[in-house]
Order: structure tokens, then C-alpha cells, then sequence
């Protein structure tokens, strides 16, 4: 896990976090990929991007100068001149390398023609998210995976209990027919991470007919950075996809450390778990696993711990 400097103030803190996506047609992604990651390895940027033709989407870190230059080159690219960023800070960079990769969607909903450029959800700004979500005719979802609703939430939200988003349609599908047989039309607000899920989300709620349907503008990170945390309706922290596992009001890292095994977050109580061994599993992923699985990631877990002491990274198998 990565250790927090409580010396260090947010803003003295040396490593420039930036979460971005952007939905824009990009017509030859390997033309785009090999310029942009061979620009952010020569910066010392470290994090991952997706390109897709529907996009850009990722998370990325390093330092101020070498960021302004990426994030330069990355509004040069077509449609992305609007680019919106999410900004925080870290004591140490959160990622361990450095990936541009080409997928055939920046955030895998798996339904076709689903398309945020031409139709989408009524973006909410934090500063009115609370007033939408406690309208008692208001729907509240999120639309993240189950291991991360686990770390927090906004009171009163429905968790869907999906292990991947492209489980959302079917489950939505399910409860909009719910909906529909007690004669209600109500508003739904969504909400996710960084806001891009909540894109796709909002745009197939309508697609299915829904009207009413809200997202909230920048996600939960963009919350918890604007709004001050005694006026908050957030609880828990806010998990999210680098080293950092989880940050809390004012984006400051949180509690919790993560499973090496399956990447979920690990509180103190999981970690009192007769299921729990560093590196190897923990009470969500013990019964996942193989006893073959378990001794290959003990064996990881030896490799990091000797890598740490040499003073280097062990980085393990290639992704």
C-alpha cells in the first residue's frame, strides 16, 4: 500500500494525480497510442489510458511539469480540446508503470450502439446533488461494482451487487420492469467514480425509456473534492483503481489497503481474518482461489518483499 505523508499538506504533496476521459470519435487508435505512450514513459508518467474508438479514459500520475506536457498533448488530439480533468495529490506515484492500451470500448458496458454523444443523462453538479438525492422521489444507484459500494456509498443509494459493469443492463432492465408495475415514473440519479460510467449508464437508462434520468457531474471524486464534508451525504471512503485504494473528503488517501490477490479493497477487520495472508488472499477472495493460485501468489508476495529491500519494484507478470 502506499504510505500517506501526513507532513505534507494536499497541496505540498509532490505527485500530481489526474483521472480524464473523454468520449470523441478516434479513427486510427494505434496512431494515437505509440506517440502518447512513448511521450508519458519519457516524462516518468506512470498510470494507464484506454483508447478506443469511442475515446479516451484513464488514470495517470507524475509530476506537474511533466503532466501539463501530457495533458497538452492529449487535448491536441481530435475532440478532446474540452478535455475535463479530476485532480489530487499523492506523497509517492501510485503506479507501478506505465500503459496505453486499445480496447474496443474506455468503460465495458457490452451493449451496442450505446452511444454518450448523442444521448445522455442530465448532469448534476455536486453543489446540487444533494437536493436531487434526497428528494424521496428520487431513485438513487450506483452503478459501481460491489467491492467498492462496500467502502462507501451515498446514504440511502441502491447497490445493484454487480461483480462487473457489463452486468448493469440486465440488472437494470429488472428494475425498471419493477418500477413499471407499481405505476411509477420517478427520477434516477446515478452516480460512479469519475463520472464515465454514469455516461453509458444514463445513456442507456433513456435508450430504454426512461426520461428522468440524472447523473452526477465529475462522480464521486469530484464530490468529495468540492463539497466540504459537514454538508456531505457521502459515507465511507471511495475506492479507486491505483495504489492509493481509497480516498476520503478533500481526496486525502484513505484507510484501506488492497488484497494483492484480487485487487479488493482490505480493511483492519479483513485483515484480522484467519482468511487473510498479505499478498495472498483475504476473507472476499480465499474461497476464489485454488491452493495452486494461492502458493503462485505467496511466491509474488516473496519476490515484492525481497524487491522492496533491494530498494526496486518487483512489477510481477506482464498484464
Amino acid at each position: 500500500m502506499l504510505m500517506s505523508d501526513h507532513n505534507l499538506s494536499e497541496t505540498t504533496l509532490p505527485v500530481r494525480v489526474v483521472a480524464l476521459y473523454r468520449f470523441t470519435p478516434f479513427e486510427d487508435c494505434e496512431a494515437i497510442r505509440g506517440p502518447l505512450a512513448k511521450l508519458c514513459c519519457s516524462l516518468g508518467i506512470r498510470g494507464i489510458l484506454l483508447l478506443a474508438h469511442e475515446g479516451i479514459n484513464g488514470t495517470i500520475a507524475g509530476s506537474d511539469d511533466a503532466m501539463d506536457r501530457v495533458l497538452e498533448h492529449i487535448r491536441a488530439l481530435p475532440g478532446c480540446a474540452d478535455l475535463e480533468i479530476k485532480e489530487s495529490r499523492a506523497a509517492e506515484l501510485p503506479f507501478l508503470r506505465m500503459k496505453v492500451r486499445i480496447k474496443k470500448e474506455i468503460v465495458t458496458m457490452g451493449v451496442p450502439g450505446v452511444d454518450p454523444r448523442a444521448i445522455v443523462g442530465t448532469y448534476v453538479d455536486p453543489a446540487d446533488w444533494n437536493g436531487l438525492i434526497s428528494d424521496p422521489d428520487t431513485i438513487v444507484i450506483d452503478t459501481r461494482n460491489d467491492y467498492e459500494v462496500a467502502v462507501g456509498t451515498f446514504r440511502g443509494a441502491i447497490d445493484p451487487q454487480i461483480t462487473t459493469f457489463r452486468e448493469f443492463p440486465d440488472w437494470f432492465r429488472a428494475r425498471r420492469d419493477e418500477l413499471v408495475a407499481q405505476g411509477r415514473t420517478p427520477k434516477v440519479a446515478m452516480f460512479c467514480t469519475g463520472g464515465i460510467r454514469c455516461e453509458k449508464s444514463t445513456a442507456f437508462a433513456k435508450a430504454e425509456g426512461v426520461e428522468d434520468v440524472f447523473h452526477l457531474k465529475g462522480g464521486i471524486l469530484k464530490y468529495l473534492e468540492t463539497i466540504p464534508e459537514n454538508e456531505s451525504l457521502w459515507e465511507g471512503e471511495c475506492f479507486v483503481f491505483d495504489q492509493r485504494v481509497t480516498v476520503k473528503h478533500g481526496l486525502e488517501q484513505g484507510q484501506y489497503s488492497v488484497c494483492h490477490a484480487c485487487r479488493r479493497p482490505v480493511s483492519d477487520d479483513d485483515k484480522a481474518s484467519p482468511l487473510y495472508e498479505e499478498g495472498v488472499s483475504c476473507p472476499a477472495c480465499h474461497d476464489e482461489r485454488t491452493e495452486a493460485q494461492r502458493r503462485r501468489y505467496a511466491d509474488r508476495e516473496q519476490q515484492t518483499r525481497l524487491a522492496a529491500q533491494r530498494g526496486t519494484h518487483h512489477l510481477g507478470p506482464a498484464e
